[in-house]
């Protein structure tokens, strides 16, 4: 059985943003419903100041805080290391997102589009109609994609190939290679959530 990862070279991110792009119109979830993120922090003092980038999704953790806290059994881990969320399960109780160390979870609210004046745009009114209101929703490493063998849509929009993605089982793909070529690391490591998800420091 496969367990997928991402490897985030840190090195090639430009802080483009079109990993975020690409994953709000592959899901087109609600306005302010983002499962990609891009950390942006100066750093540094004049003339010596610089931009550094990093980007955020679900960690599909080993050992997800999200899933001990989940009353109903709707946030579970399947057996190729993604972490789901059975929205006919689950109530919006939001334990998940608070457990979450990643900050990676939002309940959807009422979905509001990006011009409420307006109403819903035709694209949404038929995108939201996967994202019910008062529940969980979270990156899910496009396992819908995944599925039929592709890539998830943030690795394929990445102009600088700063994304790899791959099963962590398999020494031939891409994730495993990075992952024998460079020294990574995970966020948060002194959790023992076992995140998915390396990055290649600058």
């Amino acid at each position: 059985m496969a367990r997928y990862g991402m490897v985030i070279d840190l090195k090639r991110c430009v802080g483009c943003f079109a990993c975020v792009m690409a994953c709000k119109a592959e899901h087109t979830t609600p306005a302010k419903v983002f499962w990609n993120k891009v950390i942006v922090e100066e750093r540094g003092t004049y003339p010596n100041a610089r931009l550094t980038f990093l980007p955020v999704l679900c960690n599909q953790c080993a050992n997800p805080p999200c899933e001990t806290v989940c009353p109903t059994g709707a946030t579970h881990k399947r057996p190729d290391g993604i972490v789901g969320v059975d929205t006919k399960k689950c109530i919006g109780c939001g334990y998940c997102v608070v457990a979450c160390p990643y900050r990676q979870r939002t309940v959807n609210e009422k979905q509001g589009g990006y011009f409420t004046a307006k109403g819903l745009t035709k694209l949404e009114q038929q995108g939201y109609q996967q994202h019910q209101s008062g529940t969980v929703t979270k990156c899910t490493f496009c396992q819908e994609r995944v599925a039929h063998g592709k890539l998830p849509a943030c690795v394929i929009a990445c102009p600088a190939k700063a994304r790899l993605f791959g099963d962590l089982e398999d020494p031939a793909s891409e994730s495993s290679r990075a992952l024998g070529r460079y020294t990574a690391y995970r966020l948060l490591p002194g959790l023992n959530t076992e995140p998915a998800v390396y990055y290649i420091p600058e």
